[in-house]
């Protein structure tokens, strides 16, 4: 696999949050649901994103496509200037600003919300939890608000999602879930090469022969006991040209990275599954159950253990790649009819 098929490989939705929110002006929506990843992509009319503390306002327009990378609120609107009339907030409660709950008010049928049936507005929305940590290197390459206009993108999957989101059907679910992957992973490629992109070096890496081939193996067979010289070797490059080439474009040396790699596997295994610290270790690559809690308790400040019960809220910690803390995931609000995307437990 590549490194941004690695990296979505934790994130691919399972119990991902759809919905398709259908509006007539005037209107507005406050989110502060914390939700890690939001895309949003308008397939009628026009809808405005207000980033919180004074940002420049984003129009989206038929055909555009936005994420929104929590935790940071954000507002929803017909127009930049539209006071919220609603409020979503943490745990999905969705409610005007004096409290009163909208849940029945705006239910318009299988994962359709809004104030009017035949709105002159039309916004997909799918919502990521992402739980686990693969994909924390994923997050911290984005912006706040990442926007793509219809005119600099091709996608051919919005018209799928505008005719599959509302459907009640055998399978449906499973049906949604690749529709939003295949999504996220169509406005990620077209972000990251974009004329004049900024795109995260482990991204660039994957052009380069050696260095794009060492991140590959690293992905791909993180239990094998790899060093400089070996994963060199595998790529037939010197140690020295492929520690130093790795350093310049990922930011990282090579162990530093597999460290990373290793410990977030670790951790969707221990909090997704019910293995053993010892087998765990084993299948990310270390010597045993004693090597594991050390990198651990060197990296996250907890022992396996106690991340597995939640002693340290998923996604906080402070790891090799990553300068920053976030805090624990949410979501969007449950649609008013309590339909949702995917039933499943969520693997992130």
């Amino acid at each position: 696999m590549d490194v941004l098929a690695g990296l979505l490989d934790g994130p691919r939705a399972r119990g991902a949050f759809l919905l398709r929110m259908v509006m007539e002006p005037p209107w507005s929506v406050r989110i502060e649901d914390r939700a890690p990843l939001c895309l949003m992509c308008v397939t009628r009319g026009e809808a405005w994103i207000v980033p919180d503390g004074g940002g420049d306002p984003v129009p989206l327009r038929p055909g555009d496509v936005a994420i929104a990378r929590g935790p940071e609120p954000y507002i929803t609107a017909d127009s930049p200037g539209t006071a919220p009339r609603a409020l979503i907030g943490p745990g999905g409660a969705c409610r005007t600003l004096a409290g009163e709950p909208l849940a029945q008010s705006m239910r318009l049928g299988v994962r359709t919300w809004g104030n009017a049936p035949d709105g002159g507005t039309t916004v997909l929305i799918g919502t990521y939890q992402m739980d686990g940590e693969v994909s924390r290197r994923l997050l911290d390459a984005l912006p706040p608000l990442l926007h793509l206009p219809a005119d600099v993108w091709n996608c051919p999957l919005m018209p799928v999602l505008d005719d599959e989101i509302s459907r009640d059907e055998p399978g449906q679910s499973v049906v949604l879930d690749r529709v939003l992957d295949l999504m996220l992973i169509a406005v990620l490629r077209a972000w990251f090469s974009r004329p004049g992109a900024e795109a995260p070096g482990w991204y660039r890496a994957m052009a380069d022969p050696a260095v794009g081939n060492a991140l590959r193996l690293l992905q791909n067979e993180p239990a094998r006991p790899w060093t400089v010289a070996s994963l060199a070797a595998a790529c037939g490059v010197s140690r020295a040209g492929l520690a130093r080439r790795f350093s310049e474009l990922v930011g990282e040396p090579p162990m530093a990275y597999l460290t990373g790699w290793r410990l977030a596997l670790a951790g969707d295994l221990l909090r997704g599954t019910d293995a053993t610290v010892e087998s765990v270790a084993r299948k990310v690559g270390y010597s045993g159950s004693f090597a594991l809690s050390a990198a651990f308790k060197r990296v996250r400040g907890v022992s396996p253990q106690e991340y597995r019960s939640g002693a340290l809220p998923v996604g906080s910690w402070r790891g090799p790649a990553d300068g920053r803390a976030r805090g624990p995931r949410r979501r969007w609000p449950e649609p008013a009819d309590g339909a949702r995307a995917s039933g499943g437990g969520v693997s992130r």
